[in-house]
């Protein structure tokens, strides 16, 4: 015969059931610790430019002073200042008086001494054959023959002389010695000149294309040259790019033509030329100019993304990589420099590991994570458990 158990020992026994079942599915909603979500890129050897900026200025690509050769008073300006001037133009007029009359003696002491030269030619023919016959004294035939000799020197002096007069003469019109925009005037019609004055007339300058003088740290250079010799980089383009006083870009690129074989004492730099085309004429001699430049690659670098690297408390570079078994690892590495968005490694890393870019913010070393690229859609920390479950 079943016992009767007494009604309020039942009604405990279904409480505290009631209450064990609450509890459990109450542990079942709230789960056990979640794998933290990580996002990683795969790094790999690349070819990485090493980018140098570097302070410059710009130096017409030709520049003449205009300069008198003959001594006047001048006559006449023949150019616009500021304008482009054509090598030969003309461009002052000097009082060209005294050196036309030059011109003209010279002419005539030339026909006086062709005509001397012709006597005395004329002499000597005929005292050829009487010295044969004896008739005269031989040394009277020598005499006659010395003094026609002597007269055809006189006549290319004075040959000479006349030249020389007609330069002076084409001097007095002075041209422009070469092409390119001229400045202003430093002389006025009425001043008077001179071959041996120290300052020029006007100045020309050729300013397409434009040079622009580079200047780098001498150790920097010997740095580079010796990185290329050890093989750890390669040469890279000699193609340059501008940034203006402005900050705005140069439109056209130009080109490394050499390098100086000396170091500035004063500043320890070494000059590095580039020429420029200037169609427009946007360069302009003396301007400052930021030159932008690839001087070496680095073949097997690294890159990075920035948000990738943090910095130890003595300033060394750290990141986080996935390990063995979905584990991240704090990894030491060195790093020097940036291209674009990305940190350029040296060391510290092989190609092909996954390095942690993101979920970074409760992360240590050595804790399991749940790896995926970090150009997927993500659900990182406590956020993600969240989304999971749909709240």
């Amino acid at each position: 015969m079943p016992s009767k158990r007494p009604p309020r020992l039942t009604g405990a026994l279904c409480a505290m059931l009631l209450t064990l079942g609450a509890c459990a599915n109450g542990d079942a909603d709230k789960g056990g610790p979640q794998t933290p979500e990580v996002g990683y890129v795969t790094v790999a050897a690349a070819a990485v430019p090493i980018t140098s900026e570097l302070g410059g200025r710009t130096v017409a690509f030709e520049t003449s002073e205009v300069r008198p050769q003959v001594t006047g008073l001048i006559r006449k300006r023949l150019f616009t200042e500021g304008s482009f001037v054509r090598a030969g133009q003309p461009l002052f007029q000097i009082d060209a008086s005294l050196y036309r009359a030059a011109v003209a003696e010279a002419e005539a002491n030339l026909a006086s001494a062709r005509a001397n030269a012709m006597g005395a030619e004329e002499k000597a023919k005929r005292y050829e054959p009487l010295a044969k016959m004896q008739a005269i004294a031989e040394q009277d035939y020598t005499d006659a023959l010395a003094a026609a000799r002597v007269a055809r020197a006189a006549v290319a002096q004075n040959a000479a002389a006349l030249d020389t007069a007609r330069i002076n003469l084409r001097y007095t019109t002075i041209t422009a010695p070469i092409g390119g925009r001229i400045g202003r005037s430093l002389a006025t019609p009425g001043a008077l000149v001179s071959a041996t004055q120290a300052d020029p007339l006007a100045i020309v300058q050729r300013l397409d294309p434009i040079y622009v003088d580079i200047q780098q740290s001498a150790a920097e250079l010997t740095a580079l040259r010796r990185s290329l010799a050890n093989g750890r980089t390669q040469p890279g383009s000699t193609a340059v790019r501008l940034r203006l006083e402005d900050g705005s870009d140069y439109a056209l690129p130009g080109t490394v033509e050499f390098s100086e074989v000396t170091v500035n004492e004063a500043t320890g730099t070494v000059t590095l030329r580039a020429r420029f085309p200037n169609p427009n004429g946007v360069l302009l001699p003396g301007m400052f100019v930021t030159a932008l430049f690839e001087q070496a690659v680095e073949p097997d670098a690294m890159l990075v993304p920035q948000p990738a690297v943090q910095r130890d408390f003595d300033g060394s570079a750290f990141v986080y990589v996935v390990g063995k078994d979905n584990k991240a690892q704090r990894r030491k590495i060195v790093t020097e420099r940036t291209a674009g968005a990305n940190w350029v490694v040296s060391s510290g890393l092989k190609p092909g590991e996954r390095v942690i870019t993101q979920g970074l913010g409760n992360l240590r070393s050595g804790a399991a994570v749940r790896p995926v690229p970090a150009a997927s859609a993500q659900k990182v920390g406590a956020a993600g458990g969240k989304a999971a479950k749909g709240e």
